[in-house]
């Protein structure tokens, strides 16, 4: 019994590790290249506000998340960044190709969301950084991009990147 408990243990823990590869693997194909100057530059909100990158990560870690009303992934991924947002954590996104500014904001208030959003309508901000794919979560630590991740990930996977990035 014990020899077939420790062989499926040992299945699973080379599942999770060949599972995790393949996520790196997609992460490391799918990553945008953001120009040096990321974290210089200053995005405007819908409510008017103007936020630097680099302001906003000197202090605790950024969580930048691009996604798009019409991305079904999002779907899965917005709620957990909107519960980061509402629990204080450092968050700013981008909704790319989602409609002009008050398009956007009848479709946040459909969905309750409060997070912060720079509105991208035309996808010029997006190409600047070469975000092919949405949901795309940059971290950004004092000015400095320290991972991106494409995809669905988790409430606990955003919360880890957030910790991680800053110790």
């Amino acid at each position: 019994m014990r020899s077939k408990l420790r062989r499926w243990l040992k299945d699973l823990v080379v599942l999770l590790l060949l599972a995790m590869a393949l996520m790196w693997g997609m992460d490391q194909l799918r990553k945008p290249e953001l120009p040096e100057n990321v974290s210089g530059i200053a995005l405007q909100t819908l409510d008017g506000e103007t936020h630097s990158l680099a302001e906003l990560s000197q202090k605790k870690p950024l969580l930048l998340y691009v996604w798009a009303t019409w991305c079904g992934v999002c779907r899965y991924t917005t709620p957990a960044v909107e519960q980061l947002s509402q629990e204080g954590q450092n968050v700013l996104s981008v909704a790319l190709r989602s409609g002009d500014d008050s398009q956007l904001a009848q479709w946040m208030a459909k969905k309750h969301l409060t997070l912060p959003v720079v509105n991208d309508p035309r996808g010029e901000l997006s190409a600047r950084w070469q975000v092919s794919v949405t949901p795309t979560l940059v971290v950004i630590s004092q000015g400095q991009v320290v991972n991106v991740t494409t995809g669905w990930t988790s409430y606990w996977g955003m919360r880890a990147r957030l910790w991680w990035s800053g110790l």
